[in-house]
Protein backbone atom coordinates (compact mmCIF):
# COMPACT_ATOMS: atom_id res chain seq x y z
CA UNK A 1 0.00 0.00 0.00
CA UNK A 2 2.75 2.25 1.04
CA UNK A 3 5.10 1.54 -1.87
CA UNK A 4 1.76 2.47 -4.50
CA UNK A 5 0.68 5.94 -2.52
CA UNK A 6 4.58 6.59 -3.16
CA UNK A 7 4.62 5.56 -7.29
CA UNK A 8 1.39 8.19 -7.35
CA UNK A 9 3.18 10.83 -5.22
CA UNK A 10 5.84 10.54 -7.68
CA UNK A 11 4.10 10.40 -10.74
CA UNK A 12 1.52 13.17 -10.04
CA UNK A 13 4.63 15.43 -8.46
CA UNK A 14 6.79 14.80 -11.80
CA UNK A 15 3.64 15.69 -14.23
CA UNK A 16 3.25 19.44 -12.41
CA UNK A 17 7.33 19.51 -12.87
CA UNK A 18 6.60 18.69 -16.46
CA UNK A 19 3.79 21.83 -16.83
CA UNK A 20 6.64 24.37 -15.37
CA UNK A 21 8.67 23.36 -18.44
CA UNK A 22 6.71 23.20 -21.08
CA UNK A 23 6.67 25.47 -23.88
CA UNK A 24 1.79 23.00 -34.18
CA UNK A 25 -0.52 21.38 -32.23
CA UNK A 26 -1.95 17.71 -31.95
CA UNK A 27 -4.94 16.60 -33.51
CA UNK A 28 -7.94 16.60 -31.58
CA UNK A 29 -11.30 14.41 -31.08
CA UNK A 30 -14.69 16.08 -29.61
CA UNK A 31 -15.41 11.80 -28.64
CA UNK A 32 -12.36 11.73 -26.55
CA UNK A 33 -13.03 9.12 -24.41
CA UNK A 34 -13.69 7.37 -27.65
CA UNK A 35 -10.06 7.42 -28.34
CA UNK A 36 -8.89 6.23 -24.95
CA UNK A 37 -5.04 5.31 -26.58
CA UNK A 38 -4.75 8.63 -27.63
CA UNK A 39 -6.13 10.66 -24.58
CA UNK A 40 -3.85 8.90 -22.31
CA UNK A 41 -1.69 5.95 -22.48
CA UNK A 42 -2.95 4.27 -19.01
CA UNK A 43 -5.76 3.38 -20.47
CA UNK A 44 -4.76 0.60 -22.38
CA UNK A 45 -6.20 -2.24 -21.48
CA UNK A 46 -8.84 -0.07 -19.09
CA UNK A 47 -12.00 -2.83 -20.31
CA UNK A 48 -9.66 -5.84 -18.63
CA UNK A 49 -10.56 -7.56 -22.48
CA UNK A 50 -9.66 -6.94 -25.63
CA UNK A 51 -10.93 -4.17 -27.70
CA UNK A 52 -10.38 -2.78 -31.11
CA UNK A 53 -11.40 1.20 -32.03
CA UNK A 54 -11.54 3.32 -35.21
CA UNK A 55 -12.40 7.12 -35.44
CA UNK A 56 -12.61 9.33 -37.85
CA UNK A 57 -13.08 13.18 -37.65
CA UNK A 58 -13.44 15.93 -40.36
CA UNK A 59 -13.10 19.48 -39.35
CA UNK A 60 -14.06 22.56 -41.21
CA UNK A 61 -15.12 20.51 -44.50
CA UNK A 62 -16.52 23.85 -46.65
CA UNK A 63 -12.96 25.67 -46.44
CA UNK A 64 -10.05 24.65 -48.32
CA UNK A 65 -8.19 24.69 -44.38
CA UNK A 66 -10.19 21.64 -43.17
CA UNK A 67 -8.49 18.78 -40.99
CA UNK A 68 -9.18 15.22 -41.88
CA UNK A 69 -7.98 12.77 -38.91
CA UNK A 70 -8.42 9.12 -38.59
CA UNK A 71 -7.01 6.56 -35.87
CA UNK A 72 -7.15 2.89 -35.06
CA UNK A 73 -6.25 1.31 -32.12
CA UNK A 74 -6.33 -2.26 -30.49
CA UNK A 75 -5.53 -2.94 -26.11
CA UNK A 76 -6.24 -6.06 -24.40
CA UNK A 77 -5.61 -6.26 -20.37
CA UNK A 78 -2.80 -9.12 -19.43
CA UNK A 79 -4.32 -10.38 -15.35
CA UNK A 80 -1.16 -12.18 -14.62
CA UNK A 81 1.04 -9.14 -15.19
CA UNK A 82 -1.76 -6.31 -13.97
CA UNK A 83 -0.55 -4.73 -17.60
CA UNK A 84 -2.53 -3.40 -20.34
CA UNK A 85 -0.67 -3.47 -23.43
CA UNK A 86 -1.64 -1.52 -26.96
CA UNK A 87 -0.95 -0.11 -30.27
CA UNK A 88 -2.51 2.72 -31.89
CA UNK A 89 -2.18 4.08 -35.71
CA UNK A 90 -3.19 7.68 -36.74
CA UNK A 91 -3.19 9.75 -40.09
CA UNK A 92 -3.59 13.60 -39.86
CA UNK A 93 -3.71 15.92 -43.02
CA UNK A 94 -3.66 19.49 -41.87
CA UNK A 95 -5.17 22.73 -43.83
CA UNK A 96 -4.57 24.02 -47.17
CA UNK A 97 -0.85 23.04 -46.66
CA UNK A 98 -1.51 19.03 -46.67
CA UNK A 99 0.58 18.59 -44.10
CA UNK A 100 0.51 14.97 -43.14
CA UNK A 101 1.69 12.98 -40.27
CA UNK A 102 1.69 9.33 -39.80
CA UNK A 103 2.05 8.31 -36.46
CA UNK A 104 2.64 4.35 -35.05
CA UNK A 105 2.13 3.86 -30.98
CA UNK A 106 2.52 1.20 -28.87
CA UNK A 107 1.80 1.86 -25.19
CA UNK A 108 1.78 -0.06 -21.60
CA UNK A 109 -0.01 0.84 -18.59
CA UNK A 110 0.79 -0.61 -15.23
CA UNK A 111 -2.41 -1.12 -12.52
CA UNK A 112 -2.14 -0.54 -8.94
CA UNK A 113 -5.07 -1.16 -5.86
CA UNK A 114 -4.50 1.53 -3.50
CA UNK A 115 -8.02 0.44 -1.32
CA UNK A 116 -10.80 -1.20 -2.09
CA UNK A 117 -12.39 0.07 -5.03
CA UNK A 118 -10.04 2.64 -5.35
CA UNK A 119 -6.44 2.11 -8.24
CA UNK A 120 -4.38 3.84 -10.38
CA UNK A 121 -2.26 2.95 -13.53
CA UNK A 122 1.08 4.85 -14.72
CA UNK A 123 1.16 4.59 -18.41
CA UNK A 124 3.51 4.76 -21.40
CA UNK A 125 3.79 5.91 -24.85
CA UNK A 126 6.49 5.31 -27.79
CA UNK A 127 5.62 7.13 -30.93
CA UNK A 128 7.11 7.20 -34.34
CA UNK A 129 5.95 9.94 -36.20
CA UNK A 130 6.56 10.89 -39.82
CA UNK A 131 5.52 13.99 -41.08
CA UNK A 132 5.50 15.43 -45.28
CA UNK A 133 4.36 18.54 -46.57
CA UNK A 134 1.77 17.36 -49.18
CA UNK A 135 1.91 20.19 -51.58
CA UNK A 136 5.76 20.59 -51.75
CA UNK A 137 6.13 19.16 -55.37
CA UNK A 138 4.03 21.84 -56.32
CA UNK A 139 6.09 24.52 -55.30
CA UNK A 140 8.27 27.12 -57.34
CA UNK A 141 10.56 29.19 -55.90
CA UNK A 142 12.27 32.69 -58.11
CA UNK A 143 15.70 31.04 -58.40
CA UNK A 144 14.01 28.09 -60.25
CA UNK A 145 12.88 30.39 -63.24
CA UNK A 146 15.01 30.89 -66.01
CA UNK A 147 15.08 34.44 -66.65
CA UNK A 148 15.97 33.64 -70.46
CA UNK A 149 12.72 31.63 -70.87
CA UNK A 150 10.37 32.50 -67.99
CA UNK A 151 7.81 29.94 -69.69
CA UNK A 152 10.40 27.01 -70.18
CA UNK A 153 11.25 24.37 -67.82
CA UNK A 154 12.60 25.04 -64.26
CA UNK A 155 15.89 25.10 -63.52
CA UNK A 156 16.94 23.21 -60.17
CA UNK A 157 13.51 22.50 -59.15
CA UNK A 158 12.10 21.29 -56.48
CA UNK A 159 14.32 23.96 -55.21
CA UNK A 160 18.02 24.13 -54.03
CA UNK A 161 17.47 24.93 -50.39
CA UNK A 162 19.07 21.08 -49.06
CA UNK A 163 16.77 18.77 -47.58
CA UNK A 164 13.29 20.76 -47.95
CA UNK A 165 10.52 18.87 -48.74
CA UNK A 166 11.98 15.31 -47.01
CA UNK A 167 9.77 13.57 -45.09
CA UNK A 168 10.74 14.00 -41.21
CA UNK A 169 10.63 10.89 -39.05
CA UNK A 170 11.08 11.09 -35.17
CA UNK A 171 10.63 9.26 -31.68
CA UNK A 172 8.28 10.79 -29.11
CA UNK A 173 7.80 9.86 -25.81
CA UNK A 174 4.39 9.89 -23.46
CA UNK A 175 3.46 9.12 -20.10
CA UNK A 176 0.03 9.22 -18.32
CA UNK A 177 -1.73 8.59 -15.46
CA UNK A 178 -5.32 7.44 -14.59
CA UNK A 179 -6.83 7.35 -10.79
CA UNK A 180 -10.47 6.04 -10.61
CA UNK A 181 -12.97 4.77 -8.25
CA UNK A 182 -16.21 2.93 -8.68
CA UNK A 183 -18.03 6.22 -10.21
CA UNK A 184 -15.37 8.76 -9.78
CA UNK A 185 -11.58 9.43 -12.32
CA UNK A 186 -8.76 11.66 -12.85
CA UNK A 187 -6.17 11.26 -15.30
CA UNK A 188 -2.81 13.36 -16.32
CA UNK A 189 -0.96 12.89 -19.51
CA UNK A 190 1.85 14.64 -21.02
CA UNK A 191 2.65 13.91 -24.77
CA UNK A 192 6.15 14.71 -26.98
CA UNK A 193 8.19 15.11 -22.90
CA UNK A 194 11.75 14.75 -25.18
CA UNK A 195 9.75 17.57 -27.55
CA UNK A 196 11.71 15.51 -30.79
CA UNK A 197 12.50 18.11 -33.87
CA UNK A 198 10.20 18.97 -36.27
CA UNK A 199 11.65 20.80 -38.33
CA UNK A 200 11.84 19.67 -42.25
CA UNK A 201 14.98 22.12 -42.97
CA UNK A 202 18.55 22.34 -40.69
CA UNK A 203 17.70 24.02 -38.03
CA UNK A 204 15.51 23.04 -34.52
CA UNK A 205 11.73 23.50 -34.50
CA UNK A 206 10.80 21.04 -31.23
CA UNK A 207 7.11 19.94 -31.10
CA UNK A 208 5.35 21.58 -28.00
CA UNK A 209 5.00 18.66 -25.18
CA UNK A 210 1.22 18.70 -25.04
CA UNK A 211 -0.31 18.64 -21.33
CA UNK A 212 -3.95 17.11 -20.49
CA UNK A 213 -5.95 16.45 -17.40
CA UNK A 214 -9.56 15.25 -17.78
CA UNK A 215 -11.87 14.21 -14.74
CA UNK A 216 -15.63 13.32 -14.16
CA UNK A 217 -18.01 11.85 -12.24
CA UNK A 218 -20.92 9.41 -12.59
CA UNK A 219 -24.07 9.63 -11.33
CA UNK A 220 -26.69 6.89 -11.00
CA UNK A 221 -30.28 7.88 -12.17
CA UNK A 222 -31.07 4.62 -10.90
CA UNK A 223 -32.89 1.39 -12.73
CA UNK A 224 -35.40 1.83 -15.45
CA UNK A 225 -37.95 -0.65 -16.70
CA UNK A 226 -36.78 -1.76 -20.25
CA UNK A 227 -39.11 -5.15 -20.59
CA UNK A 228 -42.28 -5.60 -18.96
CA UNK A 229 -42.42 -9.27 -19.89
CA UNK A 230 -41.03 -12.16 -17.52
CA UNK A 231 -37.51 -11.34 -18.16
CA UNK A 232 -37.89 -8.01 -15.97
CA UNK A 233 -34.65 -6.70 -17.83
CA UNK A 234 -33.73 -3.32 -16.21
CA UNK A 235 -32.11 -0.11 -17.93
CA UNK A 236 -29.47 1.34 -16.44
CA UNK A 237 -29.65 5.22 -16.34
CA UNK A 238 -26.18 7.87 -15.66
CA UNK A 239 -25.62 11.46 -15.79
CA UNK A 240 -21.90 12.07 -16.76
CA UNK A 241 -20.00 15.27 -16.05
CA UNK A 242 -16.81 15.55 -17.84
CA UNK A 243 -13.81 17.79 -17.92
CA UNK A 244 -10.76 17.95 -20.29
CA UNK A 245 -8.25 20.61 -20.39
CA UNK A 246 -5.39 20.64 -23.03
CA UNK A 247 -2.68 22.87 -23.19
CA UNK A 248 0.59 22.31 -26.02
CA UNK A 249 2.39 25.68 -26.57
CA UNK A 250 0.95 28.93 -26.63
CA UNK A 251 -2.92 27.01 -26.97
CA UNK A 252 -4.90 26.17 -24.11
CA UNK A 253 -8.77 24.22 -24.77
CA UNK A 254 -11.44 23.47 -22.21
CA UNK A 255 -13.82 20.92 -23.15
CA UNK A 256 -16.82 21.20 -20.31
CA UNK A 257 -20.00 18.75 -20.45
CA UNK A 258 -21.73 16.06 -20.11
CA UNK A 259 -22.84 12.73 -21.33
CA UNK A 260 -26.65 11.27 -20.17
CA UNK A 261 -26.96 7.56 -20.27
CA UNK A 262 -30.21 5.46 -21.07
CA UNK A 263 -29.39 2.44 -21.89
CA UNK A 264 -28.56 1.72 -24.53
CA UNK A 265 -28.65 5.58 -26.16
CA UNK A 266 -25.94 8.11 -24.88
CA UNK A 267 -26.52 11.70 -25.27
CA UNK A 268 -23.71 14.20 -25.39
CA UNK A 269 -23.43 17.84 -25.06
CA UNK A 270 -20.32 20.15 -23.91
CA UNK A 271 -18.40 23.07 -24.93
CA UNK A 272 -15.20 24.01 -26.33
CA UNK A 273 -13.01 27.19 -25.43
CA UNK A 274 -11.38 29.32 -23.18
CA UNK A 275 -13.04 32.81 -23.88
CA UNK A 276 -11.16 34.20 -21.16
CA UNK A 277 -8.20 32.93 -22.27
CA UNK A 278 -7.46 34.50 -26.11
CA UNK A 279 -4.36 32.59 -27.95
CA UNK A 280 -2.00 35.50 -30.70
CA UNK A 281 -5.20 38.39 -29.81
CA UNK A 282 -7.67 36.07 -31.27
CA UNK A 283 -11.00 35.05 -28.86
CA UNK A 284 -10.48 31.07 -28.08
CA UNK A 285 -14.00 30.41 -28.31
CA UNK A 286 -14.19 26.90 -30.48
CA UNK A 287 -17.72 25.24 -30.62
CA UNK A 288 -20.42 23.63 -28.85
CA UNK A 289 -20.50 19.64 -29.79
CA UNK A 290 -23.44 17.42 -29.53
CA UNK A 291 -23.27 13.68 -29.58
CA UNK A 292 -25.13 10.85 -29.79
CA UNK A 293 -24.23 7.13 -29.68
CA UNK A 294 -25.42 3.63 -28.72
CA UNK A 295 -23.87 0.45 -26.48
CA UNK A 296 -24.99 -2.65 -27.63
CA UNK A 297 -24.93 -5.66 -25.60
CA UNK A 298 -22.41 -7.08 -28.29
CA UNK A 299 -19.90 -4.95 -27.28
CA UNK A 300 -20.37 -3.03 -30.40
CA UNK A 301 -20.18 1.11 -29.71
CA UNK A 302 -21.37 3.85 -31.84
CA UNK A 303 -21.01 7.30 -32.17
CA UNK A 304 -21.47 10.48 -34.13
CA UNK A 305 -20.69 14.10 -33.19
CA UNK A 306 -21.11 16.95 -34.71
CA UNK A 307 -19.20 20.39 -33.73
CA UNK A 308 -20.83 23.54 -34.15
CA UNK A 309 -18.38 26.73 -34.89
CA UNK A 310 -18.86 29.56 -32.48
CA UNK A 311 -15.15 31.02 -33.44
CA UNK A 312 -14.89 33.71 -35.68
CA UNK A 313 -14.83 31.16 -38.93
CA UNK A 314 -18.33 30.64 -38.02
CA UNK A 315 -20.86 27.59 -39.33
CA UNK A 316 -20.10 28.89 -42.34
CA UNK A 317 -16.83 26.41 -42.13
CA UNK A 318 -18.96 23.15 -41.99
CA UNK A 319 -18.45 22.32 -38.34
CA UNK A 320 -16.80 19.06 -37.42
CA UNK A 321 -18.65 15.58 -37.77
CA UNK A 322 -16.98 12.41 -36.22
CA UNK A 323 -17.27 9.38 -35.83
CA UNK A 324 -16.37 6.69 -33.26
CA UNK A 325 -16.57 2.89 -33.83
CA UNK A 326 -15.48 0.37 -31.23
CA UNK A 327 -16.36 -3.70 -30.19
CA UNK A 328 -15.41 -5.08 -26.68
CA UNK A 329 -14.17 -8.27 -27.38
CA UNK A 330 -16.01 -11.43 -25.19
CA UNK A 331 -13.59 -11.68 -21.89
CA UNK A 332 -11.06 -14.53 -22.50
CA UNK A 333 -11.10 -14.64 -18.37
CA UNK A 334 -14.35 -14.92 -17.62
CA UNK A 335 -15.69 -17.32 -14.93
CA UNK A 336 -12.41 -16.79 -13.75
CA UNK A 337 -11.59 -15.04 -9.93
CA UNK A 338 -11.10 -11.33 -10.99
CA UNK A 339 -8.65 -8.91 -9.34
CA UNK A 340 -10.52 -5.81 -10.08
CA UNK A 341 -14.61 -5.34 -9.07
CA UNK A 342 -14.69 -2.20 -9.74
CA UNK A 343 -15.35 -1.23 -13.48
CA UNK A 344 -13.16 2.02 -15.38
CA UNK A 345 -16.20 4.49 -15.06
CA UNK A 346 -15.19 6.51 -18.20
CA UNK A 347 -18.30 6.79 -21.04
CA UNK A 348 -17.78 4.64 -23.78
CA UNK A 349 -17.57 7.58 -25.84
Amino acid sequence: MLRSLLVLVFFVASWFFMIKAAFAQDPQYSQYYAAPLFLNPAMAGGELTGRVGFNYRNQWPSIDAQFTTFSAYYDTYLPEYNSGIGVHVMQDTEGAAKLRSTTISALYSYELKLADNVYFRPGFQASYIRREIGFYESLVFANNINSVDPFGNLINWPGDIPGLGDPVSMLSLSVGGLFFTENAWAGLSAHHVNQPNQSFIDGISPLPMKLSFHAGYRFSLGEGSMRSDFTHMRRQRYFTPTVNYKRQGPFEQLDLGAYFYVEPIVFGLWYRGLPYRPVENQSNRDAIVMMVGVNLLSGLNIGYSFDYTVSQLGIQSGGAHELSLSWTLPNNYQGKPSRRDTILPCPKF
